[in-house]
């Protein structure tokens, strides 16, 4: 059974007040926690999101439980790529971009592989190949800046 006590907020603040000792290992899965700058109000946003690695990229899928919708912090990150994600107790500058049709095929059986629940969701596979719920990858990079692509694709950062 899942713990979801450690959850928003209260996840983040444990993550940063413990350099990710509580936080980055969640129910099975390795977490950071992303900083996003607000497109609308300008503030900083931080979110804890599970990620894998594509090489040396950190791969996150911008889902929101298979909604039609883009999450907010995605969007956040189509308007302002250069964020910072804390990883344990390292806080990295990146650039976010959204992969490619290609880096999604490649990094998504990792993906639901970190979260084995995921599979457990009747549908959720077909979703993601059907493209009813285009949930993008998003590659965060400390390599050469690019701009993200649009936001059907799947988003990654290196």
């Amino acid at each position: 059974m899942p713990d979801y006590s450690l959850f928003g907020d209260e996840h983040v603040r444990q993550y940063e007040t413990t350099g990710g000792k509580v936080g980055h290992d969640w129910n099975g899965a390795h977490c950071l926690i992303l900083h996003t700058t607000a497109r609308k109000s300008g503030q900083t946003r931080r979110f804890p999101l599970i990620y894998g690695r594509d090489g040396d990229a950190y791969v996150v899928v911008a889902s929101k439980g298979g909604a039609p919708d883009h999450p907010g912090w995605y969007k956040n990150l189509v308007a302002h790529p250069d964020v910072k994600i804390q990883v344990r107790d390292k806080v990295l500058p990146v650039r976010a971009r959204t992969g490619t049709a290609e880096d999604k095929k490649r990094v998504w059986p990792t993906m639901t592989a970190h979260v084995a629940r995921i599979r457990q969701v009747p549908g959720r596979d077909q979703a993601q190949h059907s493209g009813r719920a285009a949930q993008p990858p998003l590659k965060k990079s400390r390599g050469a800046p690019r701009r993200p692509t649009a936001p059907s694709s799947a988003p990654s950062a290196r």
